[in-house]
């Protein structure tokens, strides 16, 4: 194929056409073709000569050129396509390094296996320009519902055609044990979007929890225009699921627009996931309310929430214990996810036990340290004294409000209170100092000598040692495993030192070893102490 007059017009009307067929822009397929043309151009003039063609946009003439670029003496290498200052002078007026001579070449004659090269050559720029346009048409879609048609079935997986791309649904994204023939409709959310190597891929969910979001949003206007805000969504995909929601509008109510007329909203998503029963619960701020409401239908006696460890404890009654749990933990699991918290569910026999435990083992403690009777050591429990250490230090009014304590008896009660927890603290200093504990451990402002002993124990005996310790190591923690959490159990956990102390102290024993500069530490309340002085001046 020679470029004559007779076909240069025909290169411009054939970019167009591929273009308008592929969707993307003209200018790329005129593009490839330059590059194929000019791959011909070296295998006719040879390889190491840099060959240029450009396409006149309006006329369809190719023009091909050679370039020649100026360089050093000693850099040249490829005398094809370099030249050196004293070489362009022939050339040009004053040559620099950089500059470049440019000459046209006569067209050359394509042979059958350079039109076959070219022809591969723009297939694969084409194929290219192709999938960059899938992909951002596509990269902005994610998180939405498509609808889509069934191509074909891939060792479980299914391939969807959506229009201008093709998506996969994987078998874990699939409901239950949907099954889908070729041809048939469906619907799916957008879960990922990514660019490879083998061109954009798609992936699509229909158990993803936002999948049913984004459902609702269809059949619900309220919840499209703001007015009504889905805050959580648990599902157990084809089998049930929670959605929290909450209204903005004190006028409308948030569950009974989510159900919509005879449940016409909610059955149109009900139907779409093959039959999934949905639960829909008002959200609420106060974690220990939502929770009841989310545990529905059974009934909640009393909840203990413990932010810090991000665990629940919800007791209810015997008879409502497997409600609340429900067909194989389905219930409490889903709650657990709705909330982000981890559940405890027992009954109130349950908590009675564990509570007359409690009691027993603290009335106990004083029976055995502040050598006391039963009937006093319980009256001391039930008011509400846990440790040896409030018993010690409390105001003394605290200690004269229980029946048939006077001032004397409260101060003789603290004064063995002391007595027993100096003798503790003087042990436990001596335990520690046996076990290897410096000076500069013992000495560090914040540790008892428990806490001391307790780390000496774990081989941390030098304040070096502590400063390297992390502040989870400390406090303790959860550590999230496959979707499980698990607790960590801290140094420092049976002293009550939570994460924010932890990391305090770690932090002031680091200043101390003039590892950490302070200056550098809080430079938002140095910036703050400027503002205010100037806005006082």
């Amino acid at each position: 194929m020679a470029i004559t007059s007779a076909n240069q017009l025909e290169l411009l009307q054939t970019a167009e056409a591929v273009a308008r067929e592929k969707m993307i822009d003209p200018s790329l397929v005129v593009e490839a073709m330059e590059e194929s043309l000019a791959r011909a151009a070296k295998s006719r003039y040879g390889s190491e000569m840099d060959i240029r063609v450009k396409i006149d946009r309006r006329t369809g003439r190719a023009n091909f050129t050679r370039v020649r670029t100026v360089v050093e003496d000693e850099e040249l290498e490829n005398y094809q396509a370099e030249l050196t200052v004293e070489q362009a002078k022939q050339y040009l007026e004053d040559p620099k390094v950089g500059d470049q001579y440019i000459e046209e070449v006569p067209p050359v004659e394509m042979g059958r296996i350079a039109a076959q090269s070219a022809k591969q050559v723009i297939l694969q720029k084409v194929r290219e320009a192709e999938r960059d346009r899938q992909y951002e048409e596509f990269k902005d879609r994610a998180g939405t519902i498509i609808n889509g048609v069934v191509k074909r079935e891939e060792y479980g997986n299914v391939i969807v055609d959506i229009g201008r791309g093709e998506g996969i649904l994987r078998r874990n994204e699939k409901i239950g044990r949907e099954a889908y023939r070729p041809n048939d409709r469906i619907r799916c959310y957008i879960k990922d979007v990514r660019r490879e190597a083998r061109g954009p891929q798609i992936f699509l969910s229909r158990t993803a929890p936002e999948f049913m979001a984004e459902l609702f949003k269809m059949e619900v206007p309220e919840i499209y225009d703001g007015i009504i805000e889905i805050k959580a969504v648990a599902r157990d995909p084809g089998s049930r699921a929670k959605i929290g929601v909450i209204s903005y509008d004190g006028s409308i109510d948030p569950v009974g627009a989510c159900v919509g007329m005879r449940g016409s909203r909610v059955q149109a998503v009900v139907n779409e996931l093959q039959g999934e029963k949905i639960d829909i619960i008002p959200w609420n701020e106060d974690m220990p309310t939502f929770l009841v409401n989310a545990l529905q239908p059974a009934e909640v006696t009393k909840v203990v929430l413990d932010e810090d460890a991000e665990r629940i404890e919800v007791v209810v009654p015997d008879e409502q214990l497997s409600l609340a749990i429900g067909r194989r933990g389905q219930n409490v699991r889903l709650a657990s996810q709705l909330t982000g918290l981890d559940i405890d569910i027992m009954t109130e026999e349950e908590e009675s036990k564990r509570r007359q435990a409690e009691f027993e083992e603290r009335t106990k403690l004083f029976m055995d340290n502040l050598d006391l009777d039963e009937f006093f050591a319980q009256l001391l429990v039930s008011e509400g004294f846990t440790t040896l250490e409030e018993v010690a230090y409390v105001e003394i009014d605290e200690l004269t409000v229980i029946d048939g304590v006077d001032d004397d008896t409260a101060e003789e009660l603290q004064a063995r209170a002391r007595d027993v927890l100096e003798a503790q603290a003087k042990a436990a200093l001596d335990n520690a100092r046996a076990l290897g504990a410096e000076d500069s451990l013992i000495d560090f402002e914040g540790l008892t000598p428990q806490m001391v002993e307790a780390l000496a124990k774990d081989d941390i005996k030098t304040l070096e040692d502590f400063a390297t310790c992390a502040d989870w190591e400390l406090a303790g923690g959860w550590t999230t495993v496959d979707g499980q959490r698990h607790k960590d159990d801290g140094l420092l956990e049976p002293f009550d030192v939570g994460l924010e102390e932890a990391q305090n102290m770690v932090m002031t024993a680091r200043v101390l070893l003039g590892w950490v500069d302070p200056t550098e530490m809080e430079p938002e309340a140095e910036d703050d102490g400027e503002t205010e002085e100037t806005e006082e001046a």
